[in-house]
């Protein structure tokens, strides 16, 4: 067995175990189980794109797309969660300090990104938060609209506006302790109510130069070369799970479910079964462009930068339908929770709305096909 088959096979173990277990009260509370975290870290969950040399598992994108994927079928919280450890994880991996690199290996430190901010809203790559100079310190200050895992992680991956140079940002390593970071109340809304998601203010906070990831400036490169492909991939990978989650109850419901004057089940009805039908067409449709996507980036195919922008905006819109047809499939049960469709169905609408949002990204493809500039 490969290493990518025998992690997948510690991931499932623990996502139809203690992921599982926990999925409903996580929703329920709007709050990660005490357990889950460190299931994450034993399994190698969160060392598993850091390098070997740091101790990590050395494991490339494909294998945490995979993770994500069935972790999200249980637990879509958990998921994205890990989706943006990883999308942080990996600007450390490539130029963060080693002792951080260190600890995210050993699944000791939980990283996220910082982006959105209330006033540029979804544009994450035209931050307003500023980044000045003091006494030979750098003080940030900032209103970030949305920052997972605000709560339970170590450290966040920052952006602002450029110290001096020229550019759209800059990148920086702020640990979520530091004196001044502010993270509001647990987010209480409709979908993805554990991944403890809510704003983060900075007022003053003051870190040491040498937490600048890059240089001064060049935000928007690592925004665009590291991150963007890491998150458009794995998110899509979030949206997958939840597919094939909202596939599985639905085909349990209807096999389970009898007709009392007939004694016939609801899968017995052609309609049903053709809704059904389109369910499982539009999920493998949605696995095969996920894994096209990942080979296109492994191989440096002309067409991978295409692929990044596609696979997200096509896995989000089409686990909108899939879910919408388990709730049309499933009727009046689908609204009664011990089903889990109704779960599933709000977690869905989630990644239409992530930054970059679908529209956005449609946007970025029409210029790519039309030999336009994708970010002019």
């Amino acid at each position: 067995m490969s290493e990518i088959n025998q992690h997948l096979a510690r991931v499932d173990e623990i996502a139809s175990t203690v992921i599982a277990k926990h999925a409903v009260e996580t929703d329920r509370s709007g709050s990660l189980h005490p357990e889950v975290l460190p299931a994450l870290a034993k399994s190698g969950v969160l060392g598993l794109i850091s390098a070997t040399s740091v101790g990590g598992a050395g494991q490339g994108m494909r294998a945490a797309a995979l993770t994500v994927e069935r972790l999200a079928r249980e637990c879509a919280s958990t998921a994205m969660i890990t989706c943006m450890h990883y999308s942080a994880a990996i600007v450390l991996e490539q130029l963060g300090p080693e002792s951080v690199r260190r600890e995210i290996a050993s699944g000791k430190h939980l990283t996220t990104l910082a982006f959105s901010e209330a006033g540029s809203r979804s544009q994450f790559w035209a931050p307003l938060s500023t980044a000045v100079e003091k006494n030979g310190r750098i003080v940030l200050n900032a209103r970030k609209s949305w920052v997972t895992s605000a709560h339970l992680a170590d450290s966040y991956v920052w952006s602002s506006k450029p110290l001096a140079a020229e550019g759209a940002s800059t990148i920086w390593l702020v640990p979520a302790k530091t004196q001044g970071l502010r993270a509001a109340d647990r987010f209480d809304g409709l979908g993805l109510r554990g991944n403890d998601s809510c704003p983060v203010t900075a007022e003053d906070v003051s870190i040491e130069r040498t937490q600048m990831l890059g240089a001064d400036g060049q935000g928007l490169k690592v925004m665009l070369e590291m991150v963007l492909p890491w998150f458009n991939v794995i998110n899509a990978g979030c949206s997958l799970g939840l597919m094939e989650a909202a596939t599985a109850k639905t085909i349990a419901h209807i096999t389970d479910t009898r007709f009392e004057h007939s004694g016939s089940t609801i899968a017995e009805l052609p309609t049903i079964r053709a809704s059904v039908a389109r369910m499982r067409t539009r999920t493998d449709m949605t696995r095969g462009l996920l894994l096209d996507s990942l080979d296109a980036l492994e191989k440096g195919r002309p067409d991978a930068v295409l692929r990044v922008l596609e696979v997200k905006a096509a896995a989000n819109d089409a686990a909108g339908e899939v879910v919408d047809l388990a709730m049309r499939v499933c009727g009046g049960a689908a609204f009664r929770k011990e089903v889990g469709v109704e779960r599933v169905f709000r977690d869905a609408r989630a990644g239409m709305v992530m930054a970059p949002t679908a529209d956005a990204l449609y946007e970025f493809i029409g210029r790519a096909v039309c030999n336009m500039p994708v970010f002019g």
